[in-house]
């Protein structure tokens, strides 16, 4: 019903940026948080940062003044747009969204993406 796409990772060396963007597609009714949380092997998946549908944003204190989050409602897209990288940024990043969609009655679910692979050398 509803599918969550991440595109935007990659390899890059420390201090460079990159921008994830995440598409939710499907029959949505409305899109009330989106998150992205990233995961290295061996640690628990950890949220970097949250955008609400409000407007109001979150992030955790190891990205926080560089990284921003920014959604555009109108295409269904949150965005994490991530500037002065560093090695330790490295992970998978995953996009996440509590949705609620219209078929058949309406019905509010978690969503996740894939995941797409960030690689911060140093």
């Amino acid at each position: 019903q509803v599918q969550l796409l991440e595109s935007g990772g990659g390899l890059v060396q420390a201090g460079g940026s990159l921008r994830l963007s995440c598409v939710a597609s499907g029959s949505i009714f409305r899109i009330h948080h989106m998150r992205w949380y990233r995961q290295t092997p061996g640690k628990q998946r950890e949220l970097v940062a949250g955008s609400i549908s409000d407007g109001s944003t979150n992030y955790a204190d190891s990205v926080r003044g560089r990284f921003t989050i920014s959604r555009d409602n109108a295409k269904n897209t949150v965005y994490l747009e991530m500037n002065s990288l560093k090695p330790e940024d490295t992970a998978v990043y995953s996009c996440n969204a509590l949705i609620t969609t219209g078929v058949s009655g309406m019905r509010t679910s978690n969503y996740w993406g894939q995941g797409t692979q960030v690689t911060v050398s140093s």
